[in-house]
């Protein structure tokens, strides 16, 4: 049994992290992850939270579908199905520190990329994708979710606003699925957990709504300096924390 204090946190963090997933595109786990490790434990938290990302990412998809760039989800689709399986298993057991830190550098490096060598829209050919999805499918797995890692490829595709945040949830969702799949096979995502993770669904989808409404108002370039203040934030807090 949750304690009440307990759920209340976890109800404000879920509506909180969707929102926040719905402006930028990413950036929820980080808000919600930590309340759930907190109250479950690492090996529990990251299977409830695919969950309740899976919910979250699918309204994402739902109240921007007219904005969804079908083919590049299809290209992220081939890599991400399998790798995302893959990764799945390989939680159970691996040592993820070293890797979490590793990530955090490379996110501060795309950042300082992006303004030294600026890409045009479009440059990101639709193909790229499948690779791009098979590793963000496999850390995916391993570290909760890599948001932060996919945007900066999904932005030199070309895409903005609902486009952007319509096709990475997209994305993700193809992800999710995987992760799941392998989560329920090996055992560490329990029925409690799926429970867990349902319950917090109808959060995860007001908090998408919201943020739909304010992407809606954003200008294109407040959109992408959002975004770069997000995976800024991320990266160091994965590079200090590990």
């Amino acid at each position: 049994m949750i304690d009440p204090g307990a759920l209340a946190l976890l109800v404000v963090a879920a509506l909180v992290a969707s929102t926040l997933a719905a402006v930028a595109g990413f950036g929820g786990a980080a808000v919600l992850l930590p309340v759930l490790v907190a109250v479950f434990g690492v090996r529990a938290a990251i299977p409830i939270l695919t969950v309740a990302q899976l919910i979250g990412n699918g309204s994402r998809v739902w109240f921007n579908r007219s904005e969804v760039d079908g083919r590049l989800v299809a290209w992220f689709a081939l890599g991400a199905a399998p790798l995302g399986l893959i990764g799945g298993f390989v939680f159970a057991t691996a040592p993820l520190s070293a890797l979490t830190r590793l990530l955090g550098a490379f996110l501060l490096g795309v950042v300082a990329w992006r303004h030294l060598h600026p890409a045009p829209p479009g440059r990101m050919p639709r193909p790229a994708f499948a690779p791009i999805g098979a590793v963000s499918a496999f850390l995916s797995a391993l570290l909760g979710s890599v948001g932060p890692l996919m945007a900066p490829f999904f932005l030199a595709a070309g895409l903005v606003k609902g486009a952007y945040i319509g096709t990475e949830a997209a994305s993700t969702v193809v992800m999710h699925l995987g992760k799941l799949a392998a989560y329920g096979t090996s055992g560490v995502l329990t029925g409690s957990g799926t429970l867990v993770g349902l319950a917090l669904g109808p959060f995860m989808i007001a908090g998408s709504f919201i943020g739909k409404r304010v992407v809606d108002r954003l200008p294109e370039r407040v959109f992408v300096l959002i975004i770069e203040a997000v995976l800024v934030i991320a990266g160091l807090t994965f590079l200090i924390g590990g």
